[in-house]
């Protein structure tokens, strides 16, 4: 083995099959060993990059890294070992003491219900231990890339836990970003901010959306040069510039225009105007369509780049941009020419712009917003969007606005009466609730009338919850559940509306109040409401309460996407679903049933 070239020699010692351990016994064994696998080498830096794959990014080629110190440092970290305890008592003692055991390790203070029940500060003690956040960020994502279709429940806490690490991240950046002054703040870096928090999973960086940007800037200077090879926009680097000709200017924004509404086909999306995706900026890019103000800030970002000063132009119900054909700095609105981006870089007349929406509008309208005013504008659409239906998608986007919002305006009374009034509505966080209420009464006494009521309920809901018994354990066995045939983890298929779900949970007749009952026309069943009801996760992603006679076994059972899946099973067994623990302590008969009626039902092929 020692008489082998070096490099070969480390190629055999980087194999993943063997372990840190393993390297540390080689090394031990002679001097040229030893030599091969010292600390600031490739053998372990290699074990440090198998261990924490997405880790390497945060060094630089040129750092001299001991990768036998770092893999120890990481190994040995506080949270390494608390995060390690934590799984072992999950695997241990299951989910149904969730809270409690991610109380211990403080990075984890997360509940077994939804993503929004985490306080504020619910990961602080991240800093105090002393370690890197993409270093928690990287196990996270070790969780979520296991294969399989195993682990379920801890894919779906690591998803939220990420989730609400990444926003917190986000948001310090916002207000980096806000407390910069305005000549330094993007108009593209603040709508990707809004991107990536409103979306923290996907992968959203300013440098891609910059990079894509880029790419279209190449295009139109391509099509100048066919137009005019000596213009200036073709010599300088981006933004280095401002063309001070209204002619050359002209130029550029003909150029644009047959770039992005001919060749690359961008349009305003008038068919799906109110899709959230029309906000976001890295979708725009993909789907090459959007809403007013998404189109004006990728072609405002492009025009600067090409040395055309475009300015936004706040206006009511059609965001545009404006081009100074007059004296710089003008306050005449008339000096001015507005730029449709959603409509196709349409230019258009003071008068024009007035057609557009219908009606007059005064001076004050056409005058040009800062960035923080078009970010305002931004989530204030995404706020607006969140208020149309009442889905689970749409209350995330709701809070997520509003966190947006508040982050720029922390003491809008209007905004935090309402983020108050959400909390209040979904039932969760009542302490938020009551520190919300009181900055409220410091900010504005005269509201102590709503602040009032909710306080009071609010107080009420806390001591219910104090009272609380637990989960509403439920015995099949039981004679009042003699009627339920199907059980838990069964893959379903609606006899009506003909949708796949499944079953994580029953009732033995209709709970649901009298209203709901009568909206869904229960009673023109043939067995009405007094039949066993089933709540099943469907896979369009929406939780539904279904009667029994409306449901049959599925033929070809196969996986559920339903985001919340894992909040209730651990695995998928290929024919139907195991509950996890929290699940089955409510529902401690289903496990046996549902495996007997997968056997009898799909075993001889018969439905």
């Amino acid at each position: 083995l020692t008489d082998l070239p070096g490099e070969l020699l480390e190629l055999i010692l980087c194999c993943d099959v063997l372990g840190a351990a393993d390297i540390g016994r080689v090394s031990c064994t002679c001097r040229r060993l030893r030599e091969a696998c010292q600390p600031r080498g490739k053998v372990w830096r290699e074990r440090f990059r198998l261990r924490w794959p997405s880790l390497l990014k945060y060094y630089s080629h040129s750092d001299s890294v001991s990768w036998l110190e770092e893999l120890g440092v990481f190994g040995e970290h506080e949270v390494f070992k608390i995060f390690n305890n934590v799984k072992k008592k999950m695997d241990k003692f299951g989910f149904e003491t969730f809270s409690e055991i991610m109380g211990e390790a403080v990075v984890l203070c997360i509940t077994p219900c939804l993503l929004w029940q985490v306080p504020c500060d619910g990961f602080s003690d991240i800093e105090t231990l002393g370690c890197p956040s993409h270093f928690f960020e990287d196990e996270l994502m070790c969780i979520l890339n296991m294969e399989g279709r195993k682990g379920l429940t801890w894919k779906y806490y690591a998803k939220k836990i990420l989730y609400f690490l990444r926003q917190q991240n986000i948001l310090k950046n916002l207000k980096e970003y806000l407390q910069r002054p305005t000549e330094r703040q993007s108009f593209l870096e603040g709508a990707v901010l809004i991107d990536q928090y409103c979306n923290p999973l996907s992968d959203i960086c300013l440098k891609s959306v910059q990079a894509q940007v880029d790419d279209i800037t190449d295009k139109v200077r391509k099509v100048l040069r066919t137009k005019n090879p000596r213009h200036p926009s073709l010599a300088s680097k981006a933004g280095e510039i401002l063309i001070p000709e209204v002619e050359l200017q002209r130029q550029v924004l003909d150029a644009m225009n047959c770039v992005l509404y001919e060749q690359l086909k961008y349009k305003g999306n008038e068919l799906d105007y109110y899709n959230s995706l029309n906000s976001y900026i890295h979708q725009v890019l993909i789907r090459r369509t959007g809403i007013p103000i998404s189109l004006s800030v990728l072609y405002l970002t492009i025009a600067r780049q090409l040395g055309v000063k475009l300015e936004p132009v706040n206006f009511p119900s059609h965001f545009l941009l404006r081009w100074c054909q007059g004296k710089e700095g003008s306050t005449d609105i008339f000096d001015y020419t507005y730029i449709d981006a959603f409509g196709k870089g349409k230019q258009l007349t003071v008068k024009e712009c007035e057609y557009l929406i219908g009606h007059h509008v005064t001076e004050e309208f056409y005058g040009v917003v800062t960035s923080k005013e078009v970010l305002q504008r931004m989530v204030g659409n995404l706020l607006n969007l969140g208020k149309r239906e009442s889905t689970d998608q749409s209350y995330q986007l709701l809070r997520d606005s509003l966190d947006l919002y508040l982050a720029m305006y922390p003491d809008n009374v209007q905004h935090l009466m309402l983020q108050a009034r959400l909390y209040f509505h979904l039932g969760i966080w009542p302490e938020k609730v009551l520190d919300i209420l009181q900055h409220i009464q410091a900010l504005d006494p005269s509201q102590h009338g709503a602040v009032g009521y909710l306080v009071q309920h609010t107080l009420e809901h806390i001591e219910r919850r104090k009272e609380e018994l637990g989960p509403e354990v439920k015995h099949r066995s039981d004679e009042k559940h003699k009627e339920v045939c199907f059980s838990i983890g069964l893959i379903m298929k609606h006899k009506r509306y003909g949708y796949n779900c499944v079953i994580y949970g029953w009732d033995p007749a209709c709970m649901m109040g009298h209203e709901w009952i009568r909206n869904m026309n229960v009673h023109s069943l043939p067995h009405g409401p007094h039949q066993p009801f089933y709540n099943v996760l469907v896979e369009d992603g929406s939780c539904r309460y279904a009667a029994q006679e409306n449901l049959e076994y599925n033929s070809e059972p196969r996986e559920i996407p339903h985001p919340d899946i894992g909040r209730y099973f651990s695995e998928f067994s290929g024919l139907h679903y195991l509950a996890n623990t929290e699940l089955e302590i409510r529902y401690p008969e289903d496990l046996e049933l549902t495996r007997a009626t997968v056997q009898k039902i799909y075993s001889s092929g018969k439905e």
